[in-house]
């Protein structure tokens, strides 16, 4: 388990030069994918090797693909999940186990294009994170873990504040 002075050694040097070259802290991510499969799926190249998603049953899949809306919600639990280990590292509370749940809905008559008011998207989203611990810790340190790791967690930030988007399609050259 680290502690909050390794998590604090850690990234000692990184916060420095973020610090002394704020430019240096823009950090670029990446998805990728590609119709490397057959059916209306998209291969989406992941850490852990390739995932093939495809058509949720609400639409007319048969739930042999990853659902994107599932990989959403799977993204939203990661990044909370590392983001509340981080802070309960950095309070120093005695967290040795979580459970970390990210749920939410989509309305399908959206995205079908049956009813154009309906929302396409996934929401509300409710993350819920049951911590264990290996010595009491009071309601406020609780409370303060909370909200700190949904203000510091950048996938759940980005869907508060939502990025523009823009889809190009182009012919391959």
């Amino acid at each position: 388990m680290t502690s909050a002075a390794e998590l604090k050694a850690l990234q000692a040097s990184v916060k420095q030069r973020y610090r002394d070259d704020p430019a240096a802290a823009v950090t670029a991510l990446r998805g990728a994918g590609s119709f490397a499969d057959p059916g209306i799926t998209c291969t989406v190249r992941t850490f852990a090797g390739p995932v093939r998603a495809g058509l949720h049953r609400a639409t007319g899949g048969d739930g042999a693909d990853a659902c994107s809306g599932d990989m959403l919600l799977e993204a939203v639990a990661a990044c909370a999940g590392v983001t509340c280990r981080s802070v309960a590292t950095a309070m120093g509370l005695p967290v040795t186990g979580a459970e970390v749940e990210a749920a939410g809905s989509f309305d399908a008559t959206g995205t079908l294009g049956i009813d154009r008011t309906a929302e396409v998207g996934v929401s509300p989203i409710t993350v819920t994170i049951t911590v264990t611990t290996s010595a009491a810790v009071d309601d406020a340190a609780l409370v303060k873990l909370g909200e700190l790791t949904e203000r510091y967690c950048v996938v759940g930030q980005s869907l508060r504040h939502p990025p523009s988007i823009r889809v190009v399609s182009a012919p391959a050259s």
